[in-house]
Order: structure tokens, then sequence, then C-alpha cells
């Protein structure tokens, strides 16, 4: 969470708009006392693309999804 004050604001309000489109979320404040909390609206948040990191994960152990032995009592 940022806190700026209304005069910050209205100067560097593209900044701050850009931040919040990055998922900082941010406070307006007058003087000492937040007013306002800018957020990023659903639409306006980039849609997630699948697929586009490809070669993130170098290995995965054969026994990634085997059950874990200290959840044995609660399986079938």
């Amino acid at each position: 969470m940022k806190i700026v004050t209304i005069h910050e604001a209205k100067t560097h309000l593209s900044r701050l708009i850009q931040e919040t489109l990055n998922g900082e979320e941010i406070w307006i404040a007058k003087g000492k006392t937040p007013l306002v909390k800018m957020i990023a609206l659903e639409a306006a948040k980039p849609a997630r693309v699948p697929g586009c990191l490809p070669g993130l994960i170098v290995h995965m152990a054969d026994d990634f999804d085997s059950p874990l032995e200290d959840f044995a009592e609660y399986m079938p």
C-alpha cells in the first residue's frame, strides 16, 4: 500500500495509474488522513496468457503428484 497526498496525486497521476494497473494499492490522503483508494478495474487488467513462460519449470520429480504420507489417514 502506498499513501500519497492530493497534490502528489495531481502531479503524478499518470505514474500512479500505471502503478495501480501493475497491482499497487494507492491511497490518496488529505494531510495525514486517507480519503480515497485507487484500484484497477478488472477490465483494465491485462489478460492472462497461458503458456507465456515456457521452460520456467526445469525439473519436476516423478512422484510429484503421489499422495503424501502425512495425509494417509485421510485417503480412502
